[in-house]
């Protein structure tokens, strides 16, 4: 009774603090469908990612507010529907409520045949800026899942390298933990520029940060 009671008493602490939290409020107010997309937003300004005509793919984006934003940044007035200058795509394991103008992919991006439907939607463009929010699912154990998370990570290095235009972008989630260097060094070795992000929407308690890469080295 001890262990269901103190379950209670942390489901009742998580639900008051996602309730009154600042960007659940902001993303309730402004049609986001997770306060998720205020860590895109604040990673975007910082680095200027996302602009008109850009080609962006969007890796574990369910349940699609990392897409609500690029959608957003495409669109000629930032609105929710009509004209878009660019293309997104958008691929995740589970489903996706449609957003205009996303194309999405249901899959697991580790199976080459899903992965060979990813690179055939984008017809041959390069891509402009990757963004994965690709996750495990989650034990809890901070190194667990910083090691789980590894091969996640490897899989959007080694798309981006295959698909990214030379001066491209690549932002990946990562947890610090097992293996958090070593994610770090494969980015300094991959990429001109790279910067740990912990955007102000990611909350203190949480272990996640994300990986920002600009700039492929060593191009074919």
């Amino acid at each position: 009774m001890k262990v269901k009671s103190q379950s209670k008493k942390i489901n009742k602490a998580w639900l008051n603090d996602h309730v009154n939290d600042t960007y659940v409020k902001l993303a309730q107010k402004e049609g986001f469908r997770t306060r998720a997309a205020y860590k895109l937003k604040e990673i975007d300004e910082q680095f200027g990612l996302i602009r008109p005509g850009t080609t962006v793919v969007d890796l574990g984006s369910a349940p699609g507010a990392w897409g609500q934003y690029v959608r957003h940044r495409l669109s000629p007035s930032g609105a929710a529907a009509g004209m878009l200058n660019g293309c997104i795509i958008a691929l995740d394991i589970l489903p996706m409520e449609p957003i205009e103008g996303v194309a999405f992919l249901q899959g697991d991006f580790r199976e080459p045949e899903v992965l060979a439907q990813l690179e055939a939607a984008l017809q041959g463009r390069p891509v402009d800026v990757v963004v994965s929010d690709m996750a495990p699912n989650l034990t809890g154990i901070a190194s667990t899942d910083a090691a789980r998370i590894t091969p996640l990570v490897e899989l959007a290095v080694e798309f981006a390298c295959a698909h990214l235009r030379p001066e491209g972008a690549l932002v990946v989630k990562l947890f610090h933990g097992a293996g958090y260097s070593e994610l770090v060094q494969l980015f300094r070795e991959t990429f001109r520029l790279v910067k740990p992000v912990k955007p102000k929407a990611s909350r203190d308690k949480s272990s996640e940060t994300f990986l920002v890469g600009i700039g492929l080295k060593n191009m074919p």
